[in-house]
């Protein structure tokens, strides 16, 4: 059950480091950094790209640029913007070219190939770069490790994460008690399946198949420890697939699961056809406008997990290892990332600083009255207990292959185990050719 709902920025939910960009890895080696930010002074050009930001936020950009430049006056931040298609691909190309951009707008899965490649600074080597990790959160660093390579490879800068939607009159109407959503995935399971039952099959539950990130939740391991390979067809994974299997036979899993896509699901929700569906405070807006008779009897709740933890996204901003102004480098994607900055760029769009002690103040801990800030304090609360449940090193085609997998399981052409067995094997595969 990935957050699914639409931001007003790009992040990188549903978009994935592809096959172009993890072949870099024969280009370099992913080992301990030799060249240090620690000499030279905060001076000279640097390079700054992000991701599809330009349109809607293109003073606050300007501003945080002047603000860096007038505090070190010798220095200069160039800033380009990609466009989000395509964006893995540009990065692909800028790093087997060596024009990578000095600071570079990442997320864990686009910068574990650039990592392998040896081309973004392990910050946790680098002398000038590790100083700065005590400004995040725990979790937002380890956020962006990545499995055996021995380090973090980016700042972390915005998080996100969102609640789970659920319609209270199809809960009254299947006997439910509306203001007792599941907590537990044994509760949702439970609980779809006397939806499914009192609505004679009418009304699902959920609108889409487990993702990797459902997996997680539910408490498998999904790779190794080294990150060498990946291990959710454990028992505890095919146990999770049966019972989604199961709901899907008797209609606790909507029909369409194994096709739709999030906008598609998202509708099915507003339709009244899915008792259930994650977002963000987004969606509330939408709600109120084009499905009004959900909205009153809207519950807004956390996503089901067995692990106490909900799963959080990620951007950070990488350094390019070869930037010929390391320090200035250093020191500006560490001022873009730091607690003032971040804090006033989650003020103008629904995302989450990863700051240490930014989720405690008024903005984020206190409902102010309105929908969208008690989704907001319900995510922050979330986040402070998150992780990143994604592996950064599983590709598109990767999640594609267990999508697939699953799909066959549903259709009742291959046991829970087969697909679970079939999706780990290619997807090692492709991780080894990688």
């Amino acid at each position: 059950m990935p957050f699914s709902g639409k931001l007003a920025i790009r992040t990188a939910i549903g978009l994935g480091a592809v096959a172009s960009l993890t072949a870099l890895t024969a280009c370099g080696s992913g080992g301990s950094d030799s060249s240090s930010s620690s000499s030279g002074k905060i001076t000279g050009q640097i390079s700054f790209q992000t991701w599809n930001l330009r349109a809607g936020y293109k003073d606050y950009f300007t501003g945080l640029i002047k603000d860096f430049e007038k505090q070190h006056p010798g220095a200069k931040v160039k800033w380009i913007d990609q466009p989000a298609d395509n964006y893995a691909e540009k990065l692909s190309s800028d790093a087997s070219a060596g024009t990578l951009p000095d600071v570079v707008n990442v997320s864990p899965d686009l910068s574990s190939p650039l990592a392998k490649a040896g081309v973004l600074l392990n910050l946790d080597k680098d002398p000038v770069a590790a100083k700065y990790k005590a400004q995040y959160t725990d979790a937002a660093w380890k956020g962006d490790a990545i499995p055996g390579q021995d380090g973090t490879y980016s700042f972390p800068w915005y998080l996100n994460t969102g609640p789970m939607f659920y319609n209270k009159t199809l809960f009254k109407q299947a006997g439910l008690d509306a203001n007792k959503p599941p907590k537990t995935y044994d509760e949702l399971f439970q609980d779809a399946n006397k939806i499914a039952t009192n609505s004679h099959g009418k009304i699902a539950t959920l609108a889409g198949t487990p993702t990797i990130e459902d997996f997680g939740q539910y408490g498998v391991q999904l790779m190794s420890a080294d990150g060498t390979k990946f291990t959710y067809n454990s028992a505890k994974g095919v146990q999770l697939l049966t019972q989604y299997k199961k709901l899907y036979d008797n209609g606790g899993l909507d029909s369409q699961a194994l096709t739709s896509t999030p906008d598609q699901k998202g509708q099915k929700f507003k339709e009244q056809k899915v008792a259930m569906n994650p977002g963000s405070a987004y969606n509330l807006q939408d709600f109120k406008e084009n499905a009004p008779s959900l909205y009153k009897n809207l519950g807004i709740s956390n996503v089901p997990n067995n692990t106490g933890h909900q799963n959080m996204y990620v951007q950070s901003l990488g350094v390019s290892k070869t930037a010929k102004n390391k320090a200035t480098a250093v020191a500006f994607a560490a001022f873009v990332t730091n607690q003032k900055n971040q804090e006033a760029f989650a003020h103008k769009v629904t995302v989450f600083p990863s700051t240490k002690g930014s989720l405690d103040k008024p903005y984020w801990s206190k409902e102010d009255g309105t929908d969208e800030g008690r989704v907001r304090v319900a995510s922050a609360k979330q986040l402070k207990t998150a992780i990143n449940y994604t592996p950064p090193v599983m590709t598109d085609e990767m999640k594609t292959v267990l999508q697939q997998e699953i799909a066959k399981c549903m259709q009742g052409k291959e046991s829970p185990k087969q697909a679970l067995d079939n999706a780990v094997a290619q997807s090692n595969k492709l991780l080894q050719q990688g």
